[in-house]
């Protein structure tokens, strides 16, 4: 074989031979080159899994933050609300708790005194929508107003004994009692006796009655029960005496310490025949007193003072600026005297009546059609009148 085919053969193998190493190794780069890609493909997709995971654990973690925020800033007001109660002397539920009765004055879960304003409804068969928790609301806000009496009529027109729909008057009750708890005031129950007199006529729907309602209530701290708003007629102190001793121990089965308001004969002005023999079986009583500032002047304050004096607890469960039949002319400043003299022994206070019933002892113009918002020129002059006295008396 001639010397230049050999060459030529060799020189042909020899480029074969590299050509299938350069492609070999262009394989094996290809294949690791999809490998990683692979690997770099799997690694996101792990990634953008775990993404979401850890989006939601951040925003639960911002919510908690933002809830516990609230929750310190809601905590935040609330103290300042108890504060600002504790500064001004207008006591509350939240701050000053269930009351009790020391001597003669009304005290505190602390043992300090305490004092009571507020308004009473008129009978809430009749004018059952000023219940309702706006009003209650700008009474305390605006009117610094503590307590709310709830007043129900046991024998006129509607009342509980007489033909009334004893499950909606109830029902009204318990509505003035919890809206009275949302907006941090005391709430009086008042089985309000007018035309029956004595209390004994209808004692055992008393029974009734206290037994369901503060059983009800036995573990609140704003309520007080007024078992007899005013005896009258023949009805006299033993008389009034002896329904109470029957319906003092049902209520003290359900709440052994919530304050009970016990009646005196004469419309409740006789308080000096309870300070002669009051009732000593139990504990945690007050005698109510009731004035009408221009009938009642200063022969019924001596009296009033006079039972205080001999160690008597009296709650003025009732009072009006107008005279005693709860309409007339009004006497500013007879009313202003009896204020100074509560003020000044006491004496806690409520004002008849929250309605716009067309009388002067009502607080709303009869053309008022609210029963919320109030404004000065829906207000009565007696309705003025309350209105800046408590709130000059929240100031001081």
């Amino acid at each position: 074989m001639k010397k230049g085919n050999v060459k030529k053969k060799r020189r042909k193998w020899l480029c074969i031979f590299l050509l299938t190493g350069l492609a070999l190794c262009q394989q094996g780069c290809g294949e690791s080159s999809t490998q990683e890609t692979d690997g770099q493909s799997a690694q996101k997709e792990e990634v953008q899994e775990q993404e979401p995971e850890q989006d939601t654990v951040e925003k639960s973690e911002l919510k908690s933050d933002q809830e516990a925020d609230i929750e310190k800033n809601t905590q935040t007001e609330s103290e300042k609300e108890k504060q600002e109660a504790l500064s001004s002397g207008l006591a509350c539920p939240s701050v000053n708790g269930a009351l009790h009765v020391e001597g003669t004055r009304l005290v505190d879960r602390t043992g300090t005194p305490v004092q009571l304003r507020g308004i009473s409804t008129h009978g809430i068969a009749w004018f059952p929508d000023y219940v309702n928790a706006q009003c209650f609301g700008e009474l305390h806000e605006q009117w610094k107003a503590n307590v709310i009496r709830l007043a129900m009529y046991t024998a006129e027109y509607g009342g509980y004994c007489t033909g009334g729909e004893k499950e909606h008057l109830k029902e009204l009750i318990r509505n003035g009692v919890r809206y009275a708890a949302e907006q941090d005031m005391y709430v009086i129950v008042d089985w309000h006796i007018l035309s029956d007199a004595d209390p004994n006529i209808y004692m055992e729907e008393a029974k009734s009655f206290f037994a369901e309602i503060a059983g009800e209530y036995a573990d609140a701290d704003h309520i007080l029960y007024e078992i007899c708003n005013e005896p009258n007629g023949s009805t006299d102190w033993n008389a009034i005496k002896r329904y109470a001793l029957e319906v003092i121990p049902v209520i003290r089965a359900q709440d052994s310490d919530a304050v009970i308001l016990v009646g005196t004969p004469n419309w409740s002005q006789f308080v000096d025949q309870a300070a002669a023999d009051p009732i000593t079986e139990y504990e945690n009583l007050m005698y109510t007193l009731h004035f009408y500032a221009a009938t009642h002047t200063d022969d019924l304050r001596q009296k009033m003072q006079a039972a205080v004096e001999n160690g008597l607890p009296v709650f003025v469960s009732e009072y009006g600026i107008c005279d005693a039949s709860g309409n007339g002319a009004i006497d500013e400043a007879q009313a202003n005297l009896w204020v100074e003299a509560m003020d000044r022994l006491g004496i806690s206070y409520v004002a008849w009546n929250l309605s716009n019933k067309e009388e002067s002892s009502a607080m709303l113009q009869s053309s008022c059609g609210k029963t919320n918002g109030f404004v000065q020129e829906d207000l009565s002059a007696s309705g003025k009148w309350l209105y800046r006295m408590l709130t000059e008396a929240e100031q001081k």
